[in-house]
Protein backbone atom coordinates (compact mmCIF):
# COMPACT_ATOMS: atom_id res chain seq x y z
CA UNK A 1 0.00 0.00 0.00
CA UNK A 2 2.95 2.96 1.08
CA UNK A 3 4.11 2.07 -2.60
CA UNK A 4 0.93 2.18 -4.36
CA UNK A 5 0.45 5.50 -2.44
CA UNK A 6 3.90 7.05 -3.13
CA UNK A 7 3.66 6.31 -6.79
CA UNK A 8 0.27 7.42 -7.28
CA UNK A 9 0.45 11.12 -5.20
CA UNK A 10 2.64 12.71 -7.08
CA UNK A 11 0.46 13.22 -10.13
CA UNK A 12 -3.08 13.57 -8.11
CA UNK A 13 -1.55 16.06 -6.30
CA UNK A 14 -0.21 17.66 -9.85
CA UNK A 15 -4.04 17.92 -11.13
CA UNK A 16 -5.32 19.18 -8.18
CA UNK A 17 -3.04 21.55 -6.95
CA UNK A 18 -0.80 22.57 -10.22
CA UNK A 19 2.13 22.29 -8.81
CA UNK A 20 4.49 19.46 -8.35
CA UNK A 21 4.93 17.45 -5.05
CA UNK A 22 8.50 16.70 -4.20
CA UNK A 23 8.77 15.21 -0.82
CA UNK A 24 6.27 13.20 1.45
CA UNK A 25 6.55 13.45 5.07
CA UNK A 26 5.51 11.11 7.99
CA UNK A 27 5.50 11.40 11.60
CA UNK A 28 6.19 8.08 13.31
CA UNK A 29 5.43 8.08 17.33
CA UNK A 30 8.05 6.34 18.88
CA UNK A 31 6.68 5.78 22.11
CA UNK A 32 4.21 3.22 20.06
CA UNK A 33 6.03 2.11 16.72
CA UNK A 34 9.58 1.79 15.23
CA UNK A 35 9.03 3.21 11.29
CA UNK A 36 10.15 -0.49 10.09
CA UNK A 37 8.08 -0.25 7.07
CA UNK A 38 9.25 3.63 6.35
CA UNK A 39 12.65 2.22 6.79
CA UNK A 40 12.32 -0.69 4.84
CA UNK A 41 10.79 1.41 1.86
CA UNK A 42 13.70 3.85 1.30
CA UNK A 43 12.55 6.59 3.25
CA UNK A 44 14.90 8.80 5.32
CA UNK A 45 14.56 9.33 8.78
CA UNK A 46 15.63 13.20 9.21
CA UNK A 47 15.02 13.99 12.44
CA UNK A 48 12.85 14.35 15.32
CA UNK A 49 10.35 16.65 16.73
CA UNK A 50 10.50 18.60 19.66
CA UNK A 51 7.32 17.25 21.66
CA UNK A 52 5.30 20.60 21.43
CA UNK A 53 2.52 19.79 18.93
CA UNK A 54 1.58 21.75 15.85
CA UNK A 55 0.33 24.52 17.95
CA UNK A 56 2.03 24.41 20.85
CA UNK A 57 4.11 27.73 21.32
CA UNK A 58 5.48 26.77 24.68
CA UNK A 59 8.68 25.52 26.01
CA UNK A 60 6.95 22.34 27.99
CA UNK A 61 6.16 19.09 26.07
CA UNK A 62 2.87 18.20 25.52
CA UNK A 63 3.01 15.55 23.16
CA UNK A 64 4.87 12.41 22.32
CA UNK A 65 8.11 12.96 20.12
CA UNK A 66 7.72 11.76 16.96
CA UNK A 67 10.29 10.56 13.94
CA UNK A 68 10.28 12.13 10.66
CA UNK A 69 10.81 10.97 7.94
CA UNK A 70 11.02 11.58 4.59
CA UNK A 71 10.91 10.16 0.62
CA UNK A 72 11.70 12.06 -2.57
CA UNK A 73 9.24 11.52 -5.13
CA UNK A 74 11.47 13.37 -7.83
CA UNK A 75 14.87 13.49 -8.68
CA UNK A 76 17.34 15.32 -7.01
CA UNK A 77 14.33 16.95 -4.93
CA UNK A 78 16.73 18.57 -2.62
CA UNK A 79 18.32 21.06 -5.82
CA UNK A 80 14.28 21.62 -6.95
CA UNK A 81 13.21 22.86 -3.43
CA UNK A 82 16.85 25.01 -3.06
CA UNK A 83 16.90 26.52 -6.35
CA UNK A 84 16.41 30.43 -6.30
CA UNK A 85 15.09 30.61 -10.26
Amino acid sequence: VLSQITHRIGADWQCKYAHPLYYLETFVDQSRYRGTCYRSANWTLIGQTRGRGRNGQNIEKDVTIKDLYLYPLIRHAKRRLCDDT
